[in-house]
């Protein structure tokens, strides 16, 4: 007698539970996956955003002002990578949750990584990317991502034995897809953000510029204007040294042959600039000391740099201001704003249009096409890097990005002082060494520097000659420390008489005060 024989299909909602921690797995490396493959359709199609970029900078944007200061103080220069690795760690955790849904309800995968589309798109529209390119990206994330968590949740079911397969080779299966994953999201990733930073130098043409000569030359500096004192900050920082703070995760892409910075509002006759109508106006080298309002006490969000072009009062005299007209207001392409009283652009302090740093086109990170240069000014409420747009208000009817925020409205750079060497919590040898250090106090100028130790008399340092009164100087003092710990403090005074206070003030909301003081423990020889 023949014998019939039957075969069960095996549905999802039967198959026995995985371990929670594999389908978490799941959904992590999916999450993480769309992400990626995000960012490799922004490095590949010109028109597609960067989602991660997006994302941050609605974040930026929202986030309370205390939880920025954190970020500032506790990363410095390296805040927007830690807030990318935030943000993918963020996504990594909720796919994981998702994974762990989508197990027997696959359906739940795809709906949740459509809404993670459908948000990074709603993101990149804030940033001003186009709407094409905004729901191409937001579908390739989606898209991607579903996939991936379908294809690994699979593999988990023939880790489990669940679907016929011997579970010793469905863990090598999956083990085997994990991988394939993650080596897939990390070359999606880096051949993303290659392709996008060619795409930026290849849309700015950046590489084509040629600056023009200054009529106004500065000086290079002399030898007598810096010491020779190993880790001592260099007179001049280099670009690739200079510290960046931004709004934004990455330079916006500029279109040279586009741009044009325009000059409006209360001014007798608006107009518009193109790059190639700015360098033909009369060009001038000044050096300018920077300085973030961020910067702690004893901090390295400052720099100095030779900088070319226009002085402000040359745009704005054309412009014509109009009576009334008594606050400025910078517009970078990114949609950030400053703003500062108009008549520091004709007090005789250097404010320039920047078109070069150091001797090079401005790059990327540091604003070009052009950005505003204001010495004695903190950069919150100056210098807009990527300048697209200046208009003459009144001090009342704006209040740029960083006001509504907690910070104040004018932001003079105050003076102060830092100690480069020896560092601290440093252990040095009791040996004939020096203390050395920059003081700044940029559009006033530094007439002296003292230093303490050990709660003793304050001592003059020696001073290098000044390049300007708007950069810093450096200093330095010879010491032979006794064997044991040694308390080290430095102040500055600047060339209109006033003396950094001891006063202990965090940045917010106009700029830190107090004097650097480290801690050095010397041993014997």
């Amino acid at each position: 007698m023949a014998t019939a024989t039957t075969t069960e299909t095996r549905s999802p909602a039967s198959d026995p539970p995985p371990p929670r921690r594999l389908t978490a797995l799941a959904g992590g490396l999916a999450a993480v996956s769309a992400l990626a493959l995000s960012e490799l359709a922004a490095g590949l199609f010109g028109s597609v955003p960067s989602l991660v970029e997006a994302v941050g900078g609605v974040f930026i944007d929202n986030v309370p002002s205390g939880l920025k200061d954190w970020a500032i103080a506790t990363f410095g220069t390296n805040d927007k990578a830690a807030l990318i690795v935030g943000i993918v760690i963020v996504v990594a955790l909720l796919g994981a949750l998702v994974g762990m849904l989508a197990w027997r309800r696959i359906w739940i995968g795809r709906l949740v990584f459509l809404g993670f589309g459908g948000l990074g798109a709603a993101a990149a529209l804030t940033t001003g990317a186009s709407t094409v390119g905004a729901v191409i990206g937001g579908v390739v994330a989606a898209s991607g991502g579903a996939a991936v968590l379908a294809w690994l949740l699979r593999l988990i079911r023939k880790d489990t034995g669940a679907e016929g397969v011997p579970a010793d080779l469905g863990r090598r299966s999956f083990m085997v897809g994990a991988g394939a994953v993650i080596a897939l999201a990390a070359l999606s990733v880096g051949a993303g953000r290659l392709l996008l930073a060619r795409a930026k130098q290849m849309i700015a043409g950046r590489d084509e510029v040629v600056l023009p000569a200054p009529v106004e030359m500065a000086a290079p500096p002399a030898e007598t204007m810096s010491f020779s004192v190993p880790e001592l900050a260099p007179l001049v920082t280099p670009n690739a040294d200079f510290y960046v703070i931004d709004t934004t995760l990455s330079a916006p892409r500029v279109d040279l042959s586009t741009w044009s910075l325009r000059v409006h509002g209360m001014v007798d006759g608006e107009f518009s600039i193109d790059f190639a109508d700015l360098l033909d106006m009369d060009m001038v080298e000044r050096y300018v000391t920077l300085s973030c309002v961020s910067n702690e006490v004893g901090g390295h969000l400052v720099g100095n740099a030779k900088w070319l072009g226009v002085p402000l009062s040359l745009i704005l005299d054309r412009a014509g201001v109009q009576p009334g007209a008594d606050q400025l207001v910078g517009r970078s392409v990114d949609g950030f704003t400053v703003g500062f009283p108009t008549a520091l652009a004709f007090d005789g302090r250097d404010a320039l249009v920047a078109v070069g740093m150091n001797d090079e086109p401005l790059p990327f990170e540091h604003g070009f096409p052009a950005r505003l240069v204001v010495a004695g000014l903190y950069g919150y409420v100056s210098a807009t890097k990527w300048l697209s747009d200046l208009e003459l208000t009144t001090w009342d009817a704006f209040d740029a990005y960083w006001v509504p925020r907690g910070w104040s409205k004018e932001g003079p750079i105050k003076t102060q002082s830092r100690i480069d060497t020896p560092r601290h919590r440093a252990t040095v040898d009791a040996a004939p060494r020096a203390i050395a250090g920059v003081a700044w106090a940029p559009n006033t100028g530094i007439a002296m520097v003292e230093v303490q130790i050990d709660e003793g008399e304050w001592v003059e340092a020696e001073l290098a000659e000044p390049l300007d009164k708007d950069t810093w100087r450096q200093w330095t003092l010879p010491w032979t420390p006794e064997p044991g710990q040694h308390r080290i403090a430095v102040r500055a005074t600047d060339a209109s008489g006033y003396t950094q206070t001891s006063d202990l003030a965090r940045p917010a909301p106009d700029g830190a005060t107090g004097w650097h003081t480290i801690i050095v423990e010397a041993l014997s020889p």
